[in-house]
């Protein structure tokens, strides 16, 4: 089966001038589909700019980028945009959801864009709001709902384009305890339901909830299982 991504000696220099920086140092990554994978590492260690890469949003300096099957490495931005809709479910930091629509529309966003007719938008943004447990907040806007619950609505829109990959950036980076270990809960029943899952942090115990971490030091990349999963 074609896994879900697979980097070969990928590299990322930013420049300025005469000034180049390594962002990232020849590394080579595969994720097959159900899996759940976090990377993890402090500041300055290359994981930002390796989650550009994998969610589309940057293309390497050398080596080679496959998303989904596809060679995505030298692709201009429309066609990255192609495939990040296409492909990647995005959860953020910021829950980035719009204040003045209600769950239920917000889930439905990506498949506005997407050009989907309003009754399947509709119901698959029900759907995913199921998925999550908010059934019953559908017609809550996000200033009346906890941290926790925005979150599960931003992983809900995540989810509502059917995409091959859940990529969470510090998805608990703005949540109290009790919200953090309930998203990422959540995250490992969807993992468990088969879901491809790359989680982006800088703490160690929540990578560990993945099956496998992916840490980064210096732009260079070594992976194991994570302590929990670990025979």
């Amino acid at each position: 089966m074609t896994p879900v991504i697979e980097l070969t000696d990928v590299g990322k220099t930013y420049r300025s001038g005469e000034l180049a920086v390594d962002a990232v140092r020849d590394v080579s990554l595969r994720i097959e589909r159900g899996e759940f994978v976090a990377i993890v590492g402090p500041s300055g260690s290359g994981k930002s700019t390796l989650m550009h890469i994998l969610g589309c949003l940057d293309v390497p300096s050398s080596g080679t980028f496959c998303l989904a099957g596809e060679d995505v490495s030298a692709l201009d931005e429309n066609r990255l945009a192609e495939l990040r809709n296409r492909h990647i479910g995005f959860v953020f930091q910021q829950f980035n959801l719009l204040p003045y629509m209600t769950a239920q529309r917000n889930v439905e966003l990506p498949l506005v864009y997407a050009g989907t007719a309003p009754a399947e938008r509709r119901e698959r943004a029900r759907v995913a709001l199921g998925l999550v447990g908010l059934s019953d907040r559908a017609a809550h806007r996000p200033g009346e709902l906890s941290g926790g619950q925005q979150q599960r609505v931003a992983i809900a829109r995540a989810l509502v384009t059917e995409p091959d990959l859940i990529l969470a950036d510090e998805p608990t980076g703005n949540l109290d305890s009790a919200s953090t270990a309930d998203v990422l809960a959540l995250l490992r029943d969807l993992h468990r339901d088969g879901r491809t899952i790359v989680l982006i942090t800088h703490e160690t115990d929540v990578a560990e909830m993945a099956d496998r971490v992916v840490h980064m030091h210096d732009g260079r990349a070594t992976s194991s299982a994570s302590e929990q999963t670990a025979p």
